[in-house]
């Protein structure tokens, strides 16, 4: 396991969501991403989880609606990773992973593009 600091991971995040195209960034509709520590008790193994109705299922009951959420959990990362190289190639996966739910691509279609 590595150690890297709330600060550095959150910058590695952000640099993570910087490098996804401008075409698919411009798309994201009411998304907030976050950074936290752990991830749910009930999966404490979790790398990053989507909670919210991606664009596919969306309808006009939608509106008003609370922003959908991208977390990105930094102990969980950290435990499977040896090097900062590890962790950015892992985050970057992750972010790109969890913005793909936004957009409808489900866990199988992920694991097919190699986003697993």
């Amino acid at each position: 396991m590595i150690d890297i600091n709330e600060e550095r991971f959150f910058t590695l995040v952000e640099s993570a969501f910087a490098e996804i195209p401008d075409e698919l960034t411009n798309l994201l509709d009411n998304v907030a991403l976050f950074v936290e520590d752990d991830a749910p008790a009930y999966d404490p193994g979790l790398l990053g989880l989507y909670v919210g109705t991606p664009l596919t299922e969306r309808d006009t009951s939608y509106a008003g609606a609370m922003p959908d959420r991208i977390m990105i959990y930094r102990r969980p990362t950290l435990r499977i990773c040896h090097s900062e190289d590890d962790v950015v190639r892992e985050v970057a996966i992750t972010v790109a992973h969890e913005i793909a739910h936004h957009f409808g691509i489900d866990d199988d279609r992920l694991h097919e593009l190699g986003y697993a």
